[in-house]
């Protein structure tokens, strides 16, 4: 085998094809950023209080709460529960303003006026609580239905005897699917220590490959931004393998979630892929199943 490391993501991969030359992945659906879910909050509130000011004259004051509610609900499902607070904080300022005597003051006059504010508040809360509790078990069912995927994806490709350079590519990705955040793979070959293959956008640096080269060298994972690898940004995990061993790496420092709580449970999963897949004899045939009606060897 050669010392030499040939450039990471040169390929396509096999299991996403929308990957391109350089191990960049297309990346998931786009989420709206905080500030977006925010202002898009405040605009939903801005026109309920435009929907209130034309049916006004057509319904009592205290049922004009019930049109503050939705845009809280739709905050809830579709930004989250921060801004669906915003909502409903300000639709209940709003509604004592413009809607509650004296109007165009945030004084409230009428008990009948105050009870309505209250109880708009207190079920704006609820439902948004709610609300934003099924969002949440939703980004989660598609969170670990992604990541099942993604640990299929690299089977399928060690279980099809790939070339090494494709199974080291598919773990790369695996991992930034897994935690959407860039994901390195370094190989010892020989003395050598090198980059062979990468995903999410990864940049590497001299402080990255002394963090790999440590964990490999240790055998201990190493975590980014502490000592005595505090200028590199990516977490590195040791993979033993007969050749040497390996580094897998992640930088949750560019993750959308942050760092998870327990990321090691899945990088074990892909570094018992790769050290099985780098253990098996080059060119090795993949174990398939007989053809339904095929004679069995006895």
């Amino acid at each position: 085998m050669s010392d030499s490391f040939a450039e990471p993501g040169a390929m396509v991969d096999a299991v996403n094809p929308a990957r391109s030359a350089g191990g960049q992945v297309a990346e998931d659906a786009p989420r709206a950023p905080s500030a977006v879910g925010y202002a898009a909050s405040l605009l939903l509130v801005g026109l309920a209080t435009v929907l209130a000011f034309v049916v006004q004259h057509l319904i009592a004051a205290p049922n004009l709460t019930l049109i503050y509610v939705l845009p809280v609900v739709v905050a809830a499902t579709f930004f989250g529960w921060g801004p669906a607070l915003l909502a409903a904080v300000a639709g209940v300022a709003l509604f004592d303003f413009f809607f509650t005597a004296p109007f165009y003051s945030f004084q409230i006059a009428n008990p009948a006026d105050l009870w309505a504010t209250a109880l708009l508040l207190v079920v704006a809360a609820i439902v948004s609580s709610v609300a934003a509790e099924s969002r949440r078990q939703a980004v989660e069912s598609r969170r670990a239905a992604r990541q099942a995927q993604a640990l299929q994806a690299l089977a399928h490709v060690i279980i099809e005897a790939a070339p090494q350079a494709e199974i080291l590519d598919a773990a790369a990705l695996a991992l930034h699917r897994i935690f959407e955040a860039p994901a390195v793979i370094f190989l010892r070959r020989g003395t050598s220590v090198g980059l062979v293959a990468k995903a999410g956008g990864a940049k590497i640096t001299s402080a990255e490959e002394d963090a790999a080269r440590g964990a490999i060298d240790s055998r201990v994972a190493t975590r980014g931004e502490t000592y005595p690898y505090d200028q590199a940004t990516f977490d590195f995990w040791p993979v033993t393998t007969p050749a040497g061993g390996c580094a897998v790496g992640v930088d949750f420092t560019r993750a959308r979630g942050g760092r998870p709580a327990s990321p090691d449970r899945f990088v074990d999963v892909v570094g018992g892929y790769l050290a099985a897949a780098l253990a098996a004899p080059t060119g090795a045939s993949p174990v398939r199943a007989p053809a339904r009606g095929s004679p069995r060897r006895p």
